[in-house]
């Protein structure tokens, strides 16, 4: 029942994230299921069981709110779906001693990506033309998908952005798609992972927990978004995720040192000052665009 507990709050410390930065839930998740001493393999495959329901509702959500182009989805679907099995596959057959470095690397790759897009990043100037064409949206699904099966999440933090920079496609049409698509995404990745591990390599406890905190999460989302901003969400989250999976690199190579965990700290502590930093500037400009047009303000 402890354990039952403790993968609940995984749960929904994940879901309030990806609630509130949408997206990060695998890459959270899995980051502090490495934590608490689950297998690679058994952390990737019981987020993926998670986000089934998770994606599922997620995608009915946008499409009620007209956010999916069905002809992006048709392309990108299923070469993600493709590229999740393949690399559940590959992260199955792989020994926990070789897993956890690769997996913390890539977790480590994604965390430095949300601190970068949530921080230093500016928002893209976005020309509508016609949508992305299937030369770019089968090679990214089949990359997106494999990074999220190995990674333990990243589908959205990989083909979010690469979509929103391409410029071709609107930003909201871009999250609705990327989010409807996931679904296919974690099934295929699921069947992977259990047709490579089986039934009897998973702990239940993991997948219910992590499902039943997302449920309890999910109303409290938009009420974070309203209390703290994005970029300190970015630079508490992306910190967070950046110290774990650094230590998993160190211990792996035996090269854990205290020195270490104080560069760490301060570049934490930089990243959340620039986020401040960030949100005053976002906030002055809010404030600006509010006055009226003959208004004169002094410095």
């Amino acid at each position: 029942m402890e354990r039952l507990l403790i993968f609940a709050v995984v749960g929904l410390a994940a879901q309030l994230v990806d609630g509130a930065l949408g997206m990060a839930y695998g890459v959270t998740s899995t980051t502090l299921l490495l934590s608490s001493g689950v297998a690679p393999a058994v952390a990737s495959a019981s987020v993926h069981l998670a986000e089934c329901g998770t994606s599922l509702v997620s995608g009915l959500s946008h499409w009620r709110f007209g956010n999916v182009d069905w002809a992006v989805v048709s392309r990108i679907a299923v070469p993600g779906a493709v590229g999740g099995f393949l690399g559940a596959t590959v992260l199955s057959n792989l020994s926990t001693e070789a897993a956890v470095p690769w997996m913390a690397f890539l977790l480590l790759l994604l965390g430095v990506y949300i601190v970068t897009r949530f921080i230093f990043s500016q928002p893209p100037v976005i020309k509508i033309g016609q949508r992305p064409g299937t030369p770019v949206l089968v090679p990214l699904g089949l990359f997106a998908g494999f990074v999220d099966a190995t990674g333990g999440g990243g589908w959205g933090p990989v083909a979010t952005p690469t979509l929103i920079a391409g410029g071709k496609l609107d930003p909201r049409k871009v999250i609705g798609s990327v989010s409807a698509s996931e679904f296919a995404v974690t099934i295929a990745t699921s069947l992977g992972f259990l047709f490579g591990l089986g039934t009897a390599g998973l702990d239940w406890r993991v997948v219910v927990g992590l499902l039943g905190g997302g449920v309890l999460a999910a109303p409290f989302a938009a009420w974070i978004v309203h209390k703290v901003s994005l970029p300190m969400l970015g630079a508490l989250v992306g910190g967070i995720i950046l110290i774990t999976n650094s230590r998993t690199l160190m211990r792996a190579n035996d090269a854990e040192t205290p020195i270490v965990y104080v560069a760490l700290g301060l570049i934490w502590g930089a990243l959340i000052m620039a986020a401040g930093r960030k949100t005053r500037e976002l906030r002055e400009k809010e404030f600006q665009a509010q006055l009226p047009e003959d208004t004169v303000r002094v410095v």
